[in-house]
């Protein structure tokens, strides 16, 4: 599947602050890196992020533990991807299972080789849980336009 992607690292000390609990810059930048690499492999091309948002940080993340972070594209438009990624925590030393810890949207600019913006193939939505995510990217776009012009016309006679 190109419009998903997994990764997994066991947290470390240098990870984290004096009480074991890993800084959310540490989090938030593997889900960056997941959210990336599966634009890159979308678009056959190197990215960089132009948005986050809505990270939600849902429960804490300790050192040794075993984090998870899919990243799912669910939307392209002409040069840019939206990313959900959710990310996963699992204590290895029981039995329970993985519990969400963080979700968030990041939104990648596909880049051609002189650093310009290039376009990227369409994404066409299969699953009934894909054209959900997509309809909700869409509406998410839609507000953001909607903010950027609101901006951009404040203070403007």
């Amino acid at each position: 599947m190109e419009n998903k992607l997994v990764i997994s690292h066991i947290m470390m000390p240098d990870q984290a602050n004096v009480a074991g609990n890993v800084h959310g810059g540490e989090i938030m930048k593997m889900m960056d890196t997941a959210a990336g690499a599966v634009c890159i492999k979308y678009a056959r091309g190197n990215v960089v992020t132009a948005r986050v948002d809505e990270l939600l940080f849902l429960r804490p993340v300790l050192v040794g533990t075993l984090v998870t972070c899919t990243a799912e594209i669910a939307y392209v438009g002409r040069t840019t991807m939206e990313v959900i990624v959710t990310t996963e925590i699992e204590d290895l030393e029981s039995d329970a299972g993985p519990e969400v810890a963080l979700t968030g949207f990041f939104t990648m600019v596909a880049l051609d080789k002189t650093g310009k913006p290039k376009r990227v193939r369409p994404f066409v939505p299969q699953t009934d849980y894909q054209k959900k995510i997509f309809a909700e990217a869409e509406s998410r776009r839609a507000l953001y336009k909607k903010r950027l012009l609101n901006e951009d016309s404040c203070g403007k006679q």
